[in-house]
């Protein structure tokens, strides 16, 4: 930083209570109040008058003493200062600190070349020019002094050359920048640098207010990489945004102060406006906490809107962590905000549909498409363990995800366990069913299979589905005695679990005798019992209806009347019966086939 020093006389001001006055043998004939201070000063000893065009105007050098106000200068009594000073010949040193006050009050008073030649507003410019506007803080803490003045009709001028300044040092080429500028990134040493980052200049612009800032960027966005402009949106977010993206704060923004709220709202809109066009300029955990802090702020819809579409553009490049943001409404008891990923979810499904027709089929566009259909089952599997979240919400994200983004149902099924076994045990039965009703037992996985048989907190209807497409996928993979015997120890493994209650939802309460039953007859030797696209068995079928039956049935009577009819259904799931039925349903599959 560059300095100017005036004047060779010490100071002799002093204070006496709300005065300011200078040592002189000369008692002082002027009075100047300016706001809470009055300053006793002389008009002709040290040149005060003959200096201020102003002053000579209101108060004739042959009166005596007279008090004048000078509320209105701008700076106030510390910028008035030093113009006094000056004319009183008093040291006084200046800086792009106090560069802007003083000129300003020096144009007010009219301390000009018509007044006197060599005066103080002609010292003040060379100064600027010279030292101000060739030096990179220089000009970036001037231009920022500027927003204190606003009403001064010489600052827009001096905002506009310092703008100008900073602009052509931000395009000059990072090897041939020679001047000091902030950087304090992790992993840089300053000291031993080899080269000037890229995006050197943007930690010290991001001082400036958001008007001073949207000037530069909008100067320079069109010269400069996509990236770069980003980087310095980024920069000026975290400095000036608050970073509430692990707290929960109940009521929005009803905690802090309303004018904060509003500041806060302006500069994140501005930044919204202010993102490159190009995909990949701000990183996408940016744009997602950009856009949880607008539903905090409560945004304009348009902002909001279009943080969702960015978002959008590059959801598959997001892990769960970056999902994870608090939940602001105050009617929502849960932690997560899910509704602002299931927005982002909903507009990723309305780009990637507007693709050409065939490209959605293809390499690149099919892996993101994967990438977020498993990014969304890990991230229902956190939300899952929220004691406060609501099944409705889980399933409404859950079936966001069309069939193509899911090829494996493991993830979901995983999210489905957690949410039944850790946090919701008492779940009733039509939530359980909605629940699990997501699930395509087809598409799960030998071991997950196997783990869904055993899982007492699974619907019986799912439970059930998962034994039959188990069996079918392994009737169509048994060619080998080995893989017959496998189906068979699961289906005993599972009988057994009935008996001793391990499972309750596959065998009917009261009676260890009533399990379903299927037969060990390999389906290899049958093939007409499952067909890949097949339904259940009827008789599972009637055995499903007859088991919620029973679940609602209050009285006594009632339920022996269903026990009956159970025994009934039981005797048709003989295994012996059901290999002679088997034989007809495939007398009866090649008489069509002969058709």
């Amino acid at each position: 930083m560059k300095f100017m020093k005036l004047g060779t006389r010490p100071d002799t001001f002093y204070t006496e209570e709300a005065t300011r006055t200078v040592t002189s043998d000369t008692p002082p004939d002027l009075i100047l109040r300016i706001n809470n201070i009055n300053y006793f000063l002389h008009k002709l000893q040290f040149s005060l008058l003959p200096k201020c065009g102003l002053l000579q105007q209101l108060c004739p050098m042959d009166d005596g003493e007279i008090t004048i106000d000078l509320h209105d200068i701008p700076g106030g009594e510390e910028a008035f200062e030093l113009c006094a000073k000056y004319c009183y010949g008093i040291t006084i040193n200046f800086s792009a600190y106090n560069f802007l006050p003083a000129f300003c009050a020096a144009k007010f008073l009219r301390m000009t070349e018509a007044v006197e030649k060599g005066n103080f507003v002609m010292k003040l410019e060379a100064f600027f020019h010279s030292c101000i506007l060739e030096g990179w803080k220089d000009s970036i803490i001037t231009l920022k002094s500027t927003s204190k003045l606003p009403e001064w009709s010489e600052s827009p001028e001096i905002a506009k050359r310092c703008i100008d300044s900073i602009v052509q040092k931000i395009l000059t080429p990072p090897p041939k920048v020679t001047w000091s500028y902030t950087y304090t990134r992790p992993g840089y040493d300053k000291k031993h640098r080899q080269s000037v980052p890229r995006d050197w200049w943007t930690e010290d612009i991001s001082d400036l207010d958001i008007d001073q800032f949207r000037f530069i960027i909008v100067a320079v966005r069109d010269m400069l990489p996509s990236q770069l402009i980003g980087e310095a949106l980024h920069v000026y977010a975290s400095r000036w945004l608050p970073d509430m993206t692990r707290t929960r704060t109940i009521g929005s923004t009803a905690s802090q102060p309303e004018e904060i709220t509003v500041k806060n709202r302006r500069i994140l809109e501005a930044i919204v406006s202010m993102i490159p066009a190009e995909r990949g300029s701000l990183s996408i955990s940016f744009l997602l906490r950009l856009l949880s802090l607008g539903n905090y702020l409560g945004s304009s819809p348009l902002s909001k809107t279009e943080l969702v579409r960015r978002s959008s553009q590059q959801l598959d490049e997001a892990t769960v962590s970056d999902l994870l943001f608090p939940s602001y409404s105050a009617s929502d008891q849960h932690l997560y905000d899910v509704e602002l990923v299931r927005a982002v979810l909903e507009s990723f499904w309305v780009l990637w549909r507007r693709q050409p027709p065939g490209s959605s089929e293809k390499g690149e566009s099919m892996r993101s498409v994967r990438k977020v259909g498993k990014l969304i089952d890990s991230y229902l599997q956190v939300i899952s363990k929220d004691v406060n979240m609501p099944v409705w919400k889980v399933v409404s994200l859950a079936e966001c995800l069309p069939d193509i983004a899911r090829p494996l149902h493991d993830d979901l099924y995983k999210a489905i366990n957690i949410y039944l076994k850790q946090e919701h045990p008492d779940l009733s039965k039509d939530d359980k069913k909605s629940l699990c009703r997501i699930l395509d037992c087809q598409k799960l996985s030998p071991e997950v299979r196997a783990h869904a048989v055993k899982n007492e907190r699974l619907p019986l209807r799912t439970v059930v589905q998962v034994l039959f497409f188990d069996q079918e996928k392994t009737a169509k993979g048994a060619t080998t005695p080995h893989t017959s015997n496998r189906g068979k120890e699961t289906l005993a493994a599972r009988e057994d679990q009935g008996k001793q209650k391990l499972s309750p939802e596959i065998g009917f309460p009261g009676a260890d005798d009533r399990t379903i039953s299927v037969p060990e007859t390999s389906t290899m030797d049958h093939p007409g019992i499952m067909q890949p696209d097949m339904k259940l068995p009827r008789e599972l079928e009637r055995k499903l209806v007859m088991r919620e039956m029973e679940e609602g049935v209050e009285s006594s009577e009632k339920a022996k009347d269903v026990a009956a009819q159970e025994r009934s259904q039981r005797s048709m799931l003989d295994p012996h019966k059901i290999g002679k039925r088997t034989g007809k349903l495939d007398r009866g599959h090649n008489k069509g086939r002969e058709r």
